[in-house]
């Protein structure tokens, strides 16, 4: 027996026969046996483990319409099996001291001083090891790796803030056995601070390294498609098996891990009812550094991976809707616009003509499918796509309106959902004004990463499928 909850993007319709949600969004029809084990997981009350049950849940927790439920005490998994190793490359003793002692019940806790300028001195808690070259973040991994014994191994980055109690809320996703990683929410909060920065409330909204609210099922082209390794717990047989983290990556190494142990049938998690802290980068210099290097592990990704990576992922009538509105022939070119997205919602309709208020379903789904995919288009003009579109905008006043448009309704939208959040919010010109260099540091760090792999694939959009509501492009995490 086990317990589950729904997806937040979980539609049901025809008495419950028929799902609609997950990341890609998906449609499932169901018999009367598998939708009253939904309504049991809608209800939140436990599901029989037999095996044509368990072949539903699985394909329901593959495709991200459900999630685990874990109470408390559901695993054997016991903070004694899990060795934390911190990479660090000069950080203050005071914040390494802060780690080990918030996670003092571990097995160990195994600092690795990635060749500092001064050597980190002793830790209370803690052994120190030091490599003598700096190989970054992924190479400081797997040295401490080398030194784990027990099962379990979380990783966390020297400028993480984790509280006691951390690791046993992540520990009960490995109840199970698939289960290879599960990573926190990770977010820059400013609350508690006596001056927080511009650049720190900018990112305690926004930050590259907070992926949201709603748990999720880890996979490249979904709403969640990474997590970053600046706090994560995996099993150690799971990830000596894919060989761990790749030392030929300075950035990106975490993505690539999360992607190669999904691909050979692990799952990944995604768990942010339990939250560390990330302090972000002292200055706006080394902040918009932080981000070119995080673009520049795109390509080389891209190349990895093919096909997991897109810096835009929408269906082709959606963009050429987009495209024809946008034209900028007066009346003529919105209409066109509108008329494709009108059909693409006839031709949906036409597919769910058996499903129970499938028209009204049709319109919802292509009315948001549309939606987002102008924000993803939007995204890829001002971040990867931004040197074409600035000269583009230097010759024609049409390319000018839509670059105009790009950068200020998106962020515009995003800054006035901040302002439900419980974080200090900025002034709508300064949050813009960041918004846009933030797009511009990681969009340049794309096109330096394509250069210097002399590949086009993490510029190539995918026009083959509707865009994951809410997916974000990685963003690795790094020192």
């Amino acid at each position: 027996m086990r317990t589950l909850t729904l997806d937040q993007s979980v539609r049901r319709a025809g008495r419950g026969q028929v799902l609609i949600g997950g990341s890609p969004l998906i449609l499932l029809r169901l018999t009367a046996a598998g939708a009253r084990l939904v309504d049991r997981i809608a209800a939140r009350r436990p599901v029989d483990s037999g095996p044509r049950s368990e072949a539903l849940i699985d394909r329901l927790l593959d495709a991200g319409i459900v999630h685990p439920w874990h109470p408390p005490d559901c695993s054997d998994v016991r903070v004694s099996d899990v060795t934390v190793v911190v990479p660090t490359l000069a950080a203050t003793r005071g914040a390494l001291q802060a780690i080990a002692d918030a996670c003092s019940r571990a097995a160990a806790v195994i600092v690795v001083d990635d060749a500092s300028p001064t050597a980190i001195g002793p830790v209370n808690g803690a052994t120190v090891i030091r490599c003598d070259v700096n190989g970054g973040p992924g190479a400081a991994r797997m040295a401490g790796l080398e030194h784990v014994v027990t099962p379990f191994v979380a990783f966390v980055d020297a400028d993480v803030e984790v509280s006691p109690g951390w690791l046993e809320a992540l520990l009960v996703h490995f109840a199970d056995e698939r289960v290879a990683a599960v990573a926190p929410r990770v977010t820059s909060p400013v609350n508690g601070q006596a001056t927080p920065t511009r650049l720190d409330r900018y990112e305690a909204v926004r930050s590259s390294l907070d992926l949201g609210p709603s748990p999720a099922r880890v996979r490249a082209g979904t709403r969640v498609g990474y997590v970053p390794s600046a706090a994560i717990v995996c099993r150690v047989d799971a990830l000596r098996a894919v060989g761990g983290f790749d030392t030929a990556l300075r950035f990106g190494e975490d993505v690539d891990l999360v992607w190669r142990l999904d691909e050979v049938g692990w799952r990944v998690r995604y768990e942010p009812a339990v939250v560390v802290h990330h302090r972000p980068r002292p200055t706006t210099v080394r902040w918009l550094q932080q981000r070119f290097a995080y673009g520049s592990s795109a390509a080389p990704l891209a190349k990895r991976h093919p096909g997991a990576l897109a810096p835009v992922r929408v269906s082709g009538w959606s963009a050429a809707s987009w495209a024809t509105a946008m034209a900028g022939w007066p009346l003529i070119g919105p209409a066109i616009g509108i008329a494709i997205a009108a059909t693409t919602t006839a031709l949906l309709a036409r597919k769910l003509r058996d499903v129970p208020d499938g028209p009204r379903q049709a319109l919802r789904l292509a009315g948001l499918g549309h939606l987002y995919a102008g924000r993803s288009l939007a995204a890829g003009i001002t971040r990867p796509w931004w040197p074409f579109a600035a000269a583009a905008a230097l010759v024609s006043r049409r390319a000018r309106r839509t670059v105009l448009l790009a950068i200020l309704v998106p962020a515009l939208l995003e800054w006035r959902a901040d302002l439900g959040s419980d974080q200090p919010v900025l002034d709508p010109v300064t949050y813009i004004a960041l918004h846009l260099l933030d797009d511009i540091a990681y969009g340049s760090g794309v096109m330096r990463g394509a250069l210097r792999t002399r590949s086009l694939d993490a510029l190539r959009p995918d026009f083959r499928s509707w865009p994951t509501t809410g997916a974000r492009s990685p963003q690795p995490a790094g020192r």
